[in-house]
């Protein structure tokens, strides 16, 4: 039920991102098929972050040591971006969309699901 709920809530964190940013396009925007497409994104981000961002993370360990930690959101921007190459509908058009948003997703999403449990 909790990863349910998560994946719902960064669905849902998408969509927002996609509203408020330009550089994000869900293609079917705020309808159900936008929904889905947004649901999916989730889910393969869930599966991107499971998979690849330990593997990016030990590789750019002296990296995210230097800035102290701050690399690891070009790390999540570039997961991103991934994601956005796999699933259809779900667009991230430059790096510094992706950046700005992999930020909102999260912080959006955080406080979203500490709100709710």
């Amino acid at each position: 039920m909790k990863f349910i709920s998560r994946l719902t809530i960064t669905a849902l964190a998408i969509l927002v991102v996609a509203y408020i940013l330009p550089g994000i396009v869900v293609s079917e925007g705020l309808t159900f098929e936008g929904f889905l497409t947004a649901l999916i994104a989730a889910l393969m981000l869930g599966v991107v972050n499971a998979l690849l961002r330990p593997i990016l993370m030990i590789l750019a360990l002296p990296i995210n040591m230097l800035t102290l930690g701050l690399f690891t959101f070009v790390i999540n921007a570039f997961l991103l971006m991934v994601v956005s190459y796999v699933v259809p509908g779900f667009m991230v058009l430059n790096f510094v969309s992706a950046l700005i948003g992999s930020f909102l997703i999260s912080a959006i999403s955080t406080i979203a699901s500490y709100a709710i449990t």
